[in-house]
This record gives C-alpha cells, structure tokens and sequence, in this order.
C-alpha cells in the first residue's frame, strides 16, 4: 500500500484512489474533475464526483496539492 503524509494527514495513494487521480490530473495538467477507481485505473468501476463522499473528494483535492505543489507536471514540449 502507497502511503503519503500531506498537510498533516495520512492519505492511501493507491493507484486509481482518489489521492492518485488528483495528483494525475495535476501532473497531466487537466482541470479539476474529482473522480477515482474502486481498483486499477481504466481497469475497474469509474466513481464521479456525484457518487464521492466528502471524504472521497477531499482526497481527490489534497493528492491534486500534493503534485501542484511538488512541481512535477508533464512535459508537453
């Protein structure tokens, strides 16, 4: 299991988790969409945000921090 210490909480950065599809939409450089994968990315049942707990959501926002803060976008160049 991916764990990540940010802003004080503990946050499973699973892949296809919430905090992992916050981040890659940051790191991809997309808008701001909170979804995420009950399993692997592509690979399994896509939860909406209108089907997201708060919870669920503000993982989404804190892994989308997380890479915005860190700098680490791709590189379209």
């Amino acid at each position: 299991m991916d764990i990540i210490e940010f802003e004080g909480k503990i946050y499973d950065a699973r892949h296809g988790g919430a905090f992992d599809r916050g981040g890659a939409d940051s790191y991809y450089l997309r808008g701001i969409t909170p979804h995420y994968y009950m399993g692997d990315t592509g690979n399994s049942l896509l939860i909406e945000e209108n089907c997201m707990t708060d919870e669920e959501k503000q993982e989404y926002y804190a892994g989308f921090r997380y890479n915005t803060q860190s700098g680490d976008f791709k590189d379209y160049g």
